[in-house]
């Protein structure tokens, strides 16, 4: 799946919360899951970095699924 964008009105429905996402340029932090979204503030929470405040127009976030998910 491609990662988020503003532009993309289907993808910023799939950013609700529960969803799992992978921030592209942090792999390193896990696999996340989304807390709450607002606009283009997404709260994610990953197992090795936190909660996390990201700007999705800015930080490309990869929804992906639980099992499909490799590191």
């Amino acid at each position: 799946m491609p990662p988020f964008t503003p532009e993309s009105g289907a993808a910023a429905a799939l950013l609700t919360p529960g969803t799992y996402v992978v921030h592209a340029g942090q792999p390193d932090w896990g696999l996340g899951q989304v807390q709450s979204a607002v606009g283009v503030r997404v709260t994610v929470n990953f197992p090795h970095a936190g909660k996390q405040l990201i700007d999705a127009s800015v930080v490309p976030l990869r929804v992906v699924e639980p099992e499909d998910w490799m590191p």
